[in-house]
């Protein structure tokens, strides 16, 4: 466990020590994308100081968070334990609550394809994606390139570019039915406060190739209310 002791005898007391320090999430969000090798990790946390994300990951390991495992071409990689898993609707729900407050993006925030995909993951309304036909995407975010195929099954997202070599998988078969690209603004489009023939006017996002007409059957399924606080702004 992390050496941090609040000295309260209390479950949230406990989860706050094992995942509280700083970039510690931001670990376990990513693994929660897949497994990844040190420098994967290093690459998706552009700031992380390297002694920082070496201690993390040895604080979440003594946690029973995070293990190291050997993987097929890839050799040693970092995965979330099953009790690290566990963190997957508390992670999408703290980015639910936390998008109310996101606001403009400062000039030096990136979007990496973990962040991209876990965003994704947190806005995807199921109930939406199974009254509506398969939908099979592809999007561009800066140097990000994501394939984001949608049907009643579920979601699937898989990376392009740059591509996640220790997650494995292969390329999806075929062509998407829609390419489009889109900066930090689309997240005018999840919240609705832009309707996507708006955003393309306001040059928020633009189609490359292919139904123009799925960006509203894209804006129903990926959806998250933007909160009291971001509504007052």
């Amino acid at each position: 466990m992390a050496t941090r002791s609040y000295g309260q005898y209390c479950g949230v007391t406990t989860a706050v020590e094992l995942i509280g320090e700083r970039w510690a999430l931001l670990i376990v969000r990513d693994l929660l994308v897949g497994p990844r090798r040190y420098t994967d990790l290093k690459q998706g946390l552009p700031k992380i100081p390297t002694n920082i994300l070496s201690t993390r990951l040895k604080e979440l390991q003594e946690g029973g968070v995070v293990r190291r495992v050997p993987l097929m071409n890839c050799g040693l990689v970092y995965e979330l334990t099953p009790y690290g898993r566990e963190l997957e609707e508390v992670v999408l729900a703290l980015g639910r609550w936390g998008f109310a407050q996101m606001g403009e993006p400062s000039p030096d925030d990136v979007v990496t394809a973990d962040s991209l995909t876990m965003a994704l993951r947190t806005a995807f309304q199921a109930d939406a994606a199974t009254a509506l036909p398969p939908a099979d995407y592809e999007l561009h975010v800066g140097d990000v390139v994501l394939r984001v195929q949608v049907s009643a099954a579920g979601l699937r997202i898989t990376q392009l570019a740059p591509p996640a070599p220790a997650v494995g998988g292969l390329r999806p078969d075929g062509e998407p039915e829609l390419v489009f690209a889109a900066g930090p603004g689309i997240r005018r489009i999840i919240s609705r406060e832009l309707t996507p023939a708006d955003g393309i006017d306001q040059d928020v996002i633009a189609v490359v190739s292919g139904d123009a007409d799925l960006l509203e059957r894209f804006a129903a399924t990926f959806y998250i209310a933007a909160g009291p606080a971001a509504a007052a702004a």
